[in-house]
């Protein structure tokens, strides 16, 4: 007898329902084995988040590296002021006195004769400390206030917006020549203190933003539905969401502290000497910038490039985080 082609069609039929079932399983398990996956394009990936997108976008940006490299060598030096400067930023000798550039002084002298240099590198010191402590308390101070006036709502989100509305109203360096100018302290604390009594009303009202607009979402009312408690739901599921925002915010604000010490510094409020501040450098070099412009430039050219770090870390942040840019 003449050879049947095969029929899958019918080869299925005549087997019978077991038969069918047992030639599906068959292929399922067969597919299952399969390296690829059933369309054979390799293992299924586990679903990035918004974090792990952010890390591998930055990493890609040449801004964030350039950026987080001059950060990285300012806290270093900061640490460590002694790895690349010798001496102390307190000697000085008169006899130097606005001379230029010479072995051991790159800088030159300024005009009480103190190595430009070494006060340069010892100033970034004073800038990083008073940028990050002053941008921590804000982003905490602020974050708490505008995340629980956000959530809860009612009567302490209207009693905080309008408290907010009278800091907003204080011009920021008229307010540090009124309150530092009474202060005699040559530490940091003050200019800190004085930073986050009115940075806070910033980061305030975009974490009341965001937690706003987290806590409508649908996994949020799951949650509630479920039983879950308002911490639970506060510190489990909205902050999380809600805290991007704040961070790209409080960075690109960091450099804006920094340039804001030196401002009042510079005007004679902030710090005094002998503390080092490229503010207080900054203000005794004006006078004879036609004579020894060095002992301006530097100091200068080292709190611009710190406060352009920052704020363009910020900005390959903000990018990172915001899907809109993606």
């Amino acid at each position: 007898m003449p050879e049947q082609p095969f029929e899958p069609d019918r080869a299925i039929a005549g087997t019978g329902m077991g038969g069918a079932m047992d030639l599906a399983a068959t292929e399922a398990e067969t597919l299952e084995r399969t390296p690829g996956g059933p369309l054979g394009t390799g293992p299924a990936e586990k679903p990035r988040s918004l974090w792990s997108d952010a890390w591998r976008d930055v990493r890609r940006n040449p801004v964030f590296i350039v950026s987080a490299l001059v950060i990285l060598f300012l806290v270093v030096i900061s640490l460590w002021p002694s790895l690349i400067a010798s001496g102390s930023p307190l000697k000085c000798d008169l006899a130097k006195a606005q001379e230029g550039s010479q072995p051991g002084a790159p800088f030159g002298y300024d005009g009480q004769g103190c190595n430009v240099y070494t006060r340069t590198v010892y100033g970034a010191r004073t800038s990083v400390t008073v940028g990050v402590c002053a941008t921590l308390g804000v982003a905490i101070l602020g974050s708490v206030l505008g995340g629980l006036a956000g959530f809860f709502g009612g009567f302490w989100d209207s009693v905080l917006s309008r408290i907010t509305d009278v800091f907003f109203a204080i011009p920021v360096v008229l307010g540090g020549l009124v309150l530092l100018s009474v202060v005699t302290s040559n530490t940091v604390w003050p200019v800190i203190g004085f930073m986050v009594l009115l940075g806070w009303p910033q980061i305030s009202r975009i974490a009341r933003g965001s937690v706003i607009t987290a806590k409508q979402n649908d996994y949020v009312q799951a949650a509630r539905a479920l039983g879950a408690s308002n911490s639970r739901i506060l510190l489990r599921h909205i902050a999380p969401n809600a805290v991007a925002p704040v961070i790209v915010v409080a960075t690109i604000a960091l450099g804006t502290y920094i340039a804001l010490e030196a401002t009042l510094s510079y005007l004679g409020v902030g710090l005094k000497p002998p503390s080092v501040s490229w503010g207080i450098d900054i203000s005794a070099a004006s006078p004879y910038i036609r004579n020894a412009p060095h002992a301006l430039l530097w100091p200068s050219g080292a709190l611009a490039l710190t406060v352009l770090a920052f704020i363009m870390l910020g900005d390959a942040v903000r990018d990172a985080l915001d899907p809109k840019l993606r």
